[in-house]
């Protein structure tokens, strides 16, 4: 290791690193503003100037910007330098000289990197006296606020949206000595990961939209620690409160899953927590009831019934165990259509034997292979991952002509357009397909029968397949080469196409790749938060808890956070609820489920519940209630286990606190032994402190409850967690998976995480959150799926429906979030152009498509990378045929 002495103390540092990295490392404050950690280095600001000396005995020497220096051995510098302090004090009064200095009333105040790197050089007093440059902002949409007066042009946002996220519609404007950052014109800002402007510049250029709405000063914010609700990935992210109502989600780094970024749906879909049509208020057939009357209400239905329950993906592990124990393991039913319980079964069964790879291992991978999964819109984080991923073997080559990967201008420079292999399987076009090697384009069995040929290729004890073209022929022998040659190959599917066979190709070209190299990898994306969470948990078919209700077997149901009308035909959902003699249901989210319940029970959602989750690689996280929940809007599984203890059901009267129900599901589900261990337990304390989720700056805690008390009320006390709600606490740094807000002298904006990092860009201190629930066996045999299914032919008079899936209206939860309202498509019927032209069809045209029975009136959409025989429908619309494709439908005009 290198010996690097600053300010003649020496350190042994990592090599590879620059000298502005390594300062943030060893915990020395040194301003920047152009350099980002995930980004890299551009030397744009001048901020981080540091004087480097020749040797001991040089004491003139020069000055430098750390952040373009490699680290080398005995290599001497200083960061106290009068010279070098007084360059940073001078640069950062040539950046402030049209800054507005509106800290008063800027939405990053307190909370912002500029002013916490103008404190740290020393420039207190301004200097400019004249009239200051202006510009006119932009509405960039729903998400984002834009202040471009605020402006510094340390040129971050644009190289995070076009460089790094792959952006078309932001860009840098310049004309003489004025720079603009912004679109060609006002509009909707198109990248899925917009909102991270709003932490990714420094200043209050482009700020958090939905914040602004009811905004509150970031230190006056109540935190907690929690993960995303939206997605199979199970990004970190942080929910602040106040008054009741959550303000804004921020990132919270994990370097295994989403490192410093979130997608705009997990960013801005938490408002459905603030809907307007959230469920309150318990009622009973339509009526408002108090919590204890409909405790006496559900307790004569339970007792006087038999009794099934239907669990949910987008419920905790905990609340799903809560039911199940309720009502016996062979009444408990997954919640999930048939497809999706299929697939997610599926999809458990090979993780258990494969080795599924984390978001950290996907961008470090030098070859993917997509399997039918457009990840852009059904795990954005993954997406940005995979983007990532095909600069790594450029980037080897960069290194190879001595220029560190750090480097960013000159690495980009050096590769130009080169890109890693990176192959996409798909039904239609992705926002991928612009640093794709080549594409593949067909139905779903066809994108399948591609896989099943790409492991056959790989090794020729997997099932072969016979009758296809010398183009895909070529295509299979292309994309088996790159993935043997590479180091650290990944497979990436998921369940969205709807199709197993997808799935079970996508399997054997990873099992294939296995045999020749252990580092290859294999992701499967899941419908929702806690898909594979709840195939651990285990469970009967949904169908099966219609026809139990159909033959009378049962007569009453209780369902756990679920619409069953995303989950099956309509028909059926109507016919089982007519069937029922009371339908029980506990959520938050308002559904045409919820509507129909005959008791309506009020849940807590995951910002005033405590829950635990599993992602699609089988890593158990927890998250904490960010505010105390009220006496009828609580924890599904506090109702349920209240609701086991009185009726004498399960063992509900045995947990006392969030703890006891996570001791109990690690005692009793094998695989989901791991979960008792996901963060340290209740009674944790550092140096007898709980942790605080109140920053120190906390105000106006005593007025906040003036109309209830002229003194301030006692803070409730937190029997499921080591978090207090109050100010008061442990001031250091808790335990990694239960980081409340990111804070450090001198550090107030989000900035401040290299201060949590053993170093910066790598692992949080402790570890990174999370535990892995299970690592499959290196010496496990796989056996390949045989079953290769036929060529898929289109029908004259019919076409093929399948799901398109969009990153704001497919996703449920969502879809109850105002701004994310705004970005929802309207519905339509996809088909390719030589289909339109075969039904003499034009763009916007409405048609009748039927499918199952079912008739929807949509206007058509006309694409030219849609496979032929091809009808595709944008999941989750409002009126949609939930979960019946896919399946064949007919064109009728």
């Amino acid at each position: 290791m290198p010996t690097l002495y600053i300010d003649n103390k020496p350190y042994e540092v990592s090599s590879g690193k620059n000298l502005l990295e390594v300062c943030l490392t060893l915990g020395v404050d040194l301003p920047y503003f152009c350099w980002h950690p995930a980004l890299g280095s551009v030397g744009a600001c001048r901020q981080c100037a540091v004087k480097i000396f020749k040797d001991e005995n040089d004491k003139k020497g020069r000055l430098i910007m750390s952040c373009m220096e490699p680290v080398t051995n005995n290599q001497r510098i200083s960061v106290v330098d009068e010279e070098a302090h007084e360059f940073r004090e001078n640069v950062i009064g040539w950046l402030m000289t049209n800054h507005p200095h509106d800290c008063a009333v800027c939405d990053e105040g307190g909370s912002c990197h500029l002013q916490d790197m103008t404190v740290m050089t020393g420039h207190s007093y301004r200097k400019f006296n004249y009239k200051k440059r202006t510009y006119t902002n932009q509405n960039l949409g729903p998400f984002i606020n834009h202040e471009m007066n605020r402006c510094i042009q340390c040129y971050r946002c644009v190289r995070f949206y076009k460089d790094y996220a792959g952006g078309r519609d932001l860009d840098a404007f310049a004309s003489r000595n004025q720079v603009y950052f912004g679109r060609a014109e006002d509009g909707v800002l198109e990248n899925e990961f917009s909102g991270n402007l709003a932490e990714v510049c420094p200043t209050g250029v482009f700020t958090d939209k939905t914040l602004k709405a009811h905004y509150t000063r970031k230190w006056d914010l109540t935190t907690a620690p929690s993960i995303c609700q939206h997605c199979s990935l199970g990004c970190n992210i942080i929910a602040g409160e106040r008054y009741g109502s959550i303000r804004m989600i921020s990132n919270r780094y994990n370097g295994e899953v989403n490192g410093y970024f979130i997608c705009d749906r997990g960013r801005f879909g938490y408002e459905f927590v603030n809907a307007k049509d959230r469920i309150r208020t318990p009622l009973v057939h339509g009526k408002t009831v108090t919590g204890g009357e409909v405790m006496k209400k559900v307790l004569e239905s339970v007792r006087q019934s038999r009794f099934i329950g239907i669990g949910s993906p987008r419920a905790s592990l905990e609340s799903n165990f809560a039911l199940k124990e309720l009502v016996g393991k062979d009444n408990f039913f997954l919640g999930l259509s048939d497809v999706d319980h299929e697939l997610t079964e599926l999809a458990l069964q090979i993780l258990k034997e494969l080795r599924p790879s984390t978001m950290k291992e996907v961008e470090g991978a030098d070859a993917i292979f997509i399997l039918g999964d457009d990840v852009t819109n059904t795990a954005p984080m993954m997406a940005l991952a995979i983007r990532q991923s095909v600069r790594n073997q450029p980037n080897e080559l960069a290194g190879k002509a001595n220029i560190p990967v750090w480097h960013d201008a000159a690495v980009r420079e050096w590769t130009q357009e080169k890109k890693g292999p990176l192959y996409i399987a798909d039904v239609h076009a992705s926002k991928l397909d612009d640093v794709a090697t080549n594409r593949f384009t067909g139905a779903p069995d066809d994108v399948a029968r591609l896989g099943y040929a790409v492991a056959h290729a790989l090794d020729s004890s997997a099932p072969a397949v016979t009758n296809i073209s010398d183009i895909q022929k070529k295509l299979v022998q292309e994309i088996a080469k790159d993935l043997l040659n590479a180091k650290r190959p990944v497979i990436v599917t998921g369940t969205s196409s709807g199709n197993e066979q997808v799935v079970k190709a996508a399997a054997n070209v990873a099992a294939a790749l296995r045999k020749k190299n252990m580092n290859a990898g294999i992701v499967i994306t899941l419908p929702e938060c806690n898909s594979l969470g709840l195939a651990m948990i285990g469970g009967r078919r949904l169908k099966d808890a219609f026809n139990i209700m159909e033959q009378g077997q049962s007569d009453t149901a209780i369902v756990l956070e679920n619409d069953l009308y995303r989950r099956g035909k309509r028909e059926e959902v109507d016919g089982f609820i007519s069937q029922c003699k009371e339908v029980i249901v506990v959520d938050h989210t308002n559904s045409p489920t919820a509507q129909k319940a005959h008791i309506l029970i009020p849940a807590g959602t995951f910002t005033d519940s405590d829950g635990t989750i599993v992602n699609n690689e089988g890593r158990a996280q927890r998250f904490f209630q960010v505010h105390e929940s009220s006496d009828v809007m609580k924890e599904s599984w506090r109702w349920l286990a209240a609701i086991g203890t009185l009726a004498g059901k399960g063992r509900g009267c045995e947990w006392e606190n969030f703890e006891a129900i996570t001791n109990a599901i690690g005692l009793d589900e094998p695989l989901l032994a791991g979960v008792k261990d996901v963060t340290p337990s209740s009674d944790f304390r550092v140096e007898g402190q709980r942790i605080p989720r109140e920053s120190h700056r906390y105000s106006g805690r005593t007025s906040m409850h003036a109309h209830v008390a002229v003194s301030e009320t006692k803070p409730p006390e937190d029997p499921d967690s080591s978090l207090s709600y109050t100010m008061e606490g442990y001031r250091g740094q808790p335990p990694s998976s239960m980081i409340p807000y990111y804070w450090t002298p001198g550090w107030n904006s989000v900035q401040s995480v290299n201060k949590y990092q053993v170093e910066v860009g790598a692992a949080l201190r402790g570890g990174d959150p999370g535990v892995r629930l299970f690592t499959p066996d290196s010496n496990s045999h796989f056996r390949y799926f045989q079953q290769v299914p036929d060529a898929f032919h289109p029908k004259g008079d019919r076409l093929w429906a399948v799901w398109i899936h969009h990153i704001f209206g497919s996703e449920e939860l969502s879809t109850h979030a105002a701004s994310v309202s705004e970005r929802i498509p309207k519905p339509y019927v996809m088909i390719c152009t030589t289909d339109a032209a075969a039904y003499h069809l034009e763009e916007n045209q409405l048609i009748t498509i039927e499918m199952n029975g079912q008739s929807y009136k949509l206007p058509v959409k006309i694409s030219s990378s849609l496979a032929m025989g091809i009808a595709g429908l944008p999941f989750g619309f409002v009126g949609g045929p939930y979960s019946e494709l896919p399946g064949w439908a007919t064109i009728k005009q």
